[in-house]
């Protein structure tokens, strides 16, 4: 008995199945899409975190500077000798903290008291020797170096304005000092300084403290890197994204289509072992026949223009 035509049920159960095989369908793939996306985001994020933490060297690096001199002198309240430091340049023991070819300022950084000695202490030099692992000085400088001058009458409204917090040990009667050794230094590749020794050239100097600043000053990528981040993150970001997702769309279409341009498919071995034995075939009889032509017997029945024969 054949079927009867479909109720309007039946067709409404076919739509909905058909609606609901495509609603799948659609998910399953915005699904993949969505994950491919976010994988491709992820990994563009990840190379441009890479390349900047490899490309971009230390922007600062601060040491402190412990001073040391001779005390086996009854100089009185002078020192025996110049105050020398010997300060590393390896962040914890280790790690490098300058680049080779990055420029660098590096600057002395003085905490002295307003005491009588530093008051009278004039213009000073302070002298900076870098030297590589093997100890050999590779650069050196110096520089003069002076507190600022302030007046009796200066040093005396300073004193009751800030007596409270003197008191209360809130703030000191001292000075910052800043002495710039080296505006321009530059590692070179094949002698990477180690440290530095640091002297002071003067024997009548009281320090609270002191420390070796080291400002790196960037140009090119660099500058754009340290100084507009959120830019060149964005742009890196972006830039990889797009690299990375023509990449995978090429792959995509590789494994649809078979390729986006036509393959050169090799021959069915078949008819590549029947070609080469139609060929060696045809190399005997090529031989063959060069013999038979070259035989004096060949000569003789070979036949003339005329129909006659040579004898």
């Amino acid at each position: 008995m054949p079927p009867g035509p479909p109720t309007l049920l039946q067709g409404v159960q076919e739509y909905v199945s058909l609606l609901m095989f495509r609603m799948r369908q659609t998910l399953l793939q915005t699904a993949i899409v969505c994950s491919v996306t976010l994988l491709i985001l992820w990994m563009s994020v990840f190379l441009y975190g890479s390349f900047y933490y490899s490309y971009m060297p230390t922007v600062s690096f601060t040491s402190p500077v412990y001073y040391m001199y001779r005390t086996d002198c009854d100089g009185g309240p002078t020192l025996c000798s110049y105050p020398i430091a010997n300060v590393s340049l390896l962040r914890n023991g280790k790690e490098k903290v300058m680049v080779h070819g990055q420029p660098y300022r590096l600057s002395l950084e003085l905490n002295l008291p307003e005491s009588p000695i530093n008051q009278n202490l004039g213009m000073f030099m302070v002298r900076i020797s870098c030297y590589t692992k093997e100890g050999k000085v590779i650069a050196s400088n110096s520089r003069s170096a002076l507190l600022q001058y302030r007046s009796w009458l200066l040093q005396t409204l300073d004193t009751l304005f800030f007596s409270p917090l003197f008191l209360m040990g809130v703030s000191e009667q001292k000075q910052t000092l800043e002495v710039e050794l080296f505006a321009d230094y530059r590692e070179c590749s094949f002698t990477p300084t180690l440290g530095a020794v640091i002297e002071i050239q003067t024997r009548r100097i009281e320090i609270y403290a002191a420390q070796l600043r080291v400002h790196a000053y960037f140009t090119g990528v660099r500058y754009l890197l340290y100084n507009f981040p959120v830019t060149s993150a964005v742009m890196g970001v972006a830039t990889n994204f797009v690299f990375l997702s023509v990449i995978v769309l090429f792959s995509y279409l590789q494994w649809i289509w078979g390729g986006v341009w036509p393959q050169i498919r090799p021959p069915h071995p078949d008819l590549l072992s029947g070609s080469i034995r139609f060929m060696q075939r045809a190399d005997q009889v090529a031989y063959v026949t060069r013999r038979h032509q070259h035989s004096p017997g060949a000569r003789r029945r070979t036949p003339t223009s005329h129909g006659h024969r040579i004898l």
